[in-house]
């Protein structure tokens, strides 16, 4: 089952999510912008925000180890897509470190690189875009990028 974290999943999530602070975690729940995923117990959580205020950026999908690879991560991010596309968007975001497996999983999932940020003495960043509607506009080079 998914659904959108609420506040009686702060703790939770607050014990695994280690790369967001509590205030930015309590307006990630309050804003609807963390899905869970359960099977029968917490498997895991997908957290948004928006690149540049208008572009739905995946921030996290983390899955517990005992349910990696086995079609949740891809059930959550659909479910997220899908999400997104019913609030009008045609594309969403992501990133993954180069020296991360992620970025395999995204691109199985459709998910293209669409460029990379390098900051001083971290791995390279990958961004990936994915078009989420097929009228979305498709432009000249779009294979390098989207």
């Amino acid at each position: 089952m998914i659904r959108y974290a609420d506040g009686r999943d702060f703790d939770l999530l607050k014990r695994y999510d280690r790369h967001i602070g509590a205030d930015a975690l309590k307006s990630a729940i309050d804003g609807e912008r963390i899905l869970i995923i359960e099977e029968g117990v917490f498997a895991g959580w997908l957290r948004y925000n928006y690149f540049w205020d208008s572009l739905p950026f995946m921030n996290m999908l983390y899955l517990l180890e005992e349910y990696r690879g086995k079609g949740y991560g891809t059930e959550l991010v659909n479910f997220w897509e899908a999400a997104m596309r019913e609030k009008g968007y045609d594309m969403v975001l992501t990133s993954t470190q180069s020296d991360e497996r992620g970025q395999f999983f995204y691109r199985k999932n459709g998910y293209v690189d669409c460029g990379s940020l390098l900051l001083p003495g971290e791995p390279l960043e990958i961004i990936l875009l994915k078009r989420i509607r097929e009228s979305a506009r498709r432009v000249e080079g779009e294979k390098a990028c989207g």
